[in-house]
């Protein structure tokens, strides 16, 4: 065995060992000397950017209105299809937007309280029967008593008591598209809203059938003029990752009988 070779072989790893944590640590301190050249300075804020140009970007596709051919009236001021003499800037067709105010405060307190109770007894005696209740012993035991034949009693008894309390609150404003125009009139929208804070995405989504008549002058509708309404809030990320049981503890919460 050589030892100088051995010795150039233990060098070498060690030359590239302790390259690999060099570059390790300077891939690690490059976030720390980008902070330190920040002392003092507030944070900048990212240069504006064409969003199409950006990597995995997709254009949007929503719900459009056929085209209307453009009619004039001679002398006349009223537009054809118009709602009102000046233009009406409330959502009517498909791909309008319109604001939703969601105002959700749902209380509810209910106790309820059960009780039943039952008791049963039966009692059947032969001591005379034409003279043949001593013949009994020829169809029943030999010691069958006719002043005792049958002494039965039953009880039963239930008890239940229940309760529910409630208290939902949500305000905040969503806006959604017009996605169908209804034979009767009626409108048809879905809004979505998301909203990303570090790592933890909120999402509103509001869907549901509305009147046109029920839109205020200001483009905006209240909630509980929706109807089939669905509103959901909820989110996602790491925060409600953690909240919920893991895959298997919820397959096993099915399938076990207790």
């Amino acid at each position: 065995m050589n030892p100088q070779g051995s010795a150039m072989t233990v060098v070498s790893r060690s030359s590239r060992l302790l390259a690999a944590l060099l570059a390790a640590s300077a891939l690690a301190g490059c976030g720390s000397v980008d902070r330190l050249s920040n002392v003092g300075k507030a944070p900048t804020l990212s240069a504006i950017e064409d969003p199409t140009a950006q990597a995995g970007y997709k254009p949007v596709q929503m719900p459009m209105p056929k085209p209307e051919p453009v009619s004039y009236a001679p002398n006349s001021l009223w537009r054809q299809g118009a709602r009102g003499f000046f233009k009406d800037q409330r959502a009517r067709q498909i791909g309008d937007i319109l604001t939703v105010k969601v105002k959700v405060t749902d209380k509810a307190n209910i106790d309820n309280a059960t009780k039943r109770s039952r008791s049963n007894a039966d009692n059947l005696a032969l001591p005379n029967l034409f003279g043949a209740e001593n013949n009994l012993g020829k169809v029943f035991d030999e010691k069958t008593d006719p002043k005792s034949l049958v002494d039965a009693s039953s009880t039963s008894s239930s008890a239940g008591q229940g309760s529910v309390k409630r208290s939902e609150e949500l305000v905040t404003n969503v806006a959604a598209v017009v996605t169908q125009l209804l034979p009767n009139g009626n409108l048809v929208i879905e809004g979505k809203q998301e909203i990303r804070v570090n790592f933890e995405v909120r999402e509103l989504i509001v869907a549901g059938v509305i009147r046109p008549e029920d839109i205020d002058s200001d483009n905006t509708i209240d909630s509980n003029k929706i109807a089939q309404a669905r509103i959901a809030y909820g989110g996602r990320g790491q925060i409600t990752d953690v909240q919920q049981p893991r895959y298997g503890q919820q397959v096993m919460d099915i399938l076990l009988p207790f």
